[in-house]
């Protein structure tokens, strides 16, 4: 249903899954497998997995920690988009990728739920796309010192309210690893 022209496709997104972004969040070898139980369901039924990597003045490009994590393996044909903004679209060829691809629908996991996530799926909606959040696949570090709520509140909170968002001719959502469709 998005509204975005000849995209019938779905593909799966991976935001920010770097080795410095993930140290320490909350569940995080958790949300790393059912990340990785995904990227191998994308691939066994054909649908694109794209990732994203951030840079940064502390997360420097080519460092260890930008780089991905160990437990998941991108592919050489998998697209691999860089940024440097919390949303994924803003001054990346994100938008060229999906339409290369056909891709109308995101299924969106990563990190930070409460940063990058977060921006991205707005970034997504807001352009047209439908876009599916897998609810137990993303995830944060613990930002309380600065007066955030604890991460397990964030997450809560983004899928309570992503569950319920709305726009014209588009749709959202949150679904689990084991229930959410990858194509449509």
């Amino acid at each position: 249903m998005t509204t975005l022209e000849n995209r019938p496709r779905s593909a799966l997104l991976v935001v920010d899954v770097q080795n410095l972004v993930v140290d320490g969040a909350y569940r995080r070898d958790d949300v790393i497998a059912n990340i990785a139980a995904l990227v191998d369901r994308a691939r066994s039924e054909g649908v694109p997995v794209v990732w994203v990597r951030h840079s940064d003045e502390a997360l420097v490009r080519g460092s260890d920690g930008w780089q991905i994590v160990s437990e998941l393996a991108p592919r050489a044909d998998e697209a691999m988009v860089d940024k440097n903004y919390g949303d994924a679209f803003e001054a990346t060829n994100l938008d060229d990728v999906l339409a290369d691809r056909q891709v109308g629908r995101l299924v969106i996991t990563g990190s930070e739920t409460d940063a990058c996530v977060r921006s991205t799926l707005h970034g997504a909606f807001t352009r047209g796309y439908d876009v599916t959040l897998v609810g137990d696949a993303h995830t944060a570090g613990d930002k309380t010192q600065w007066g955030a709520p604890p991460v397990e509140a964030v997450i809560a909170h983004t899928n309570l309210y992503w569950k319920h968002q709305a726009a014209p001719g588009r749709t959202a959502g949150v679904e689990s690893t084991t229930d959410v469709a990858l194509r449509r």
